[in-house]
């Protein structure tokens, strides 16, 4: 599984070759850094290690009197790569939820039904995920644990119950269904 920079940098790049400049310009625009901050240097040290994966293919591009610019474009292993680690981080519950955040940005590279399938497994995933910490909730635990932990694992379902809302206002798309 890619990490989530590669993750976001392959992602913008399978839709179209970029090079250094124009990912890093596309991120600000995105105004990813509320949620999950890139560093310039991690764009750029990103970049080397997918390329030395060949999980992108650079290509230098002269542009008038400017120096040389190196323009990536995913390769089909990268591509594959990229796939998996998108489905992998939609059918997965993480307490990181950068990690989903990341994936719903380029769920559209499947098909609508595809994308209908892997929101509906996610949301599964996540309600028995939610069931799971409930059945530790109960007056007698509450008794014999502090409140601090009682109310971080309280948090935890809070955090999964943020998660399936989110997965719901996904799967709203494909249907006439407001949440």
């Amino acid at each position: 599984m890619l990490s989530k920079p590669a993750t976001m940098l392959l992602g913008l790049i399978y839709e179209k070759p970029l090079n250094a400049y124009e990912i890093i310009k596309l991120l600000k625009y995105m105004n990813v850094k509320w949620w999950f901050n890139i560093a310039d240097s991690t764009v750029y040290s990103t970049l080397k290690t997918l390329e030395k994966k060949e999980f992108i293919l650079g290509t230098a591009e002269k542009v008038g009197n400017m120096p040389d610019r190196t323009v990536y474009s995913l390769s089909d292993n990268g591509k594959n790569e990229f796939i998996a680690t998108l489905k992998a981080s939609v059918l997965q519950f993480n307490y990181d939820t950068n990690i989903f955040s990341i994936a719903a940005f380029f769920l559209n590279i499947f098909t609508p039904e595809e994308q209908q399938e892997l929101l509906q497994e996610r949301l599964t995933i996540l309600q028995k995920y939610r069931t799971g910490i409930e059945k530790q909730v109960n007056p007698l635990w509450e008794n014999e644990v502090s409140t601090v932990h009682v109310a971080n694992v309280k948090r935890m379902i809070d955090l999964v119950d943020a998660e399936i809302t989110g997965t719901k206002r996904l799967l709203a798309i494909y249907s006439d269904k407001q949440i």
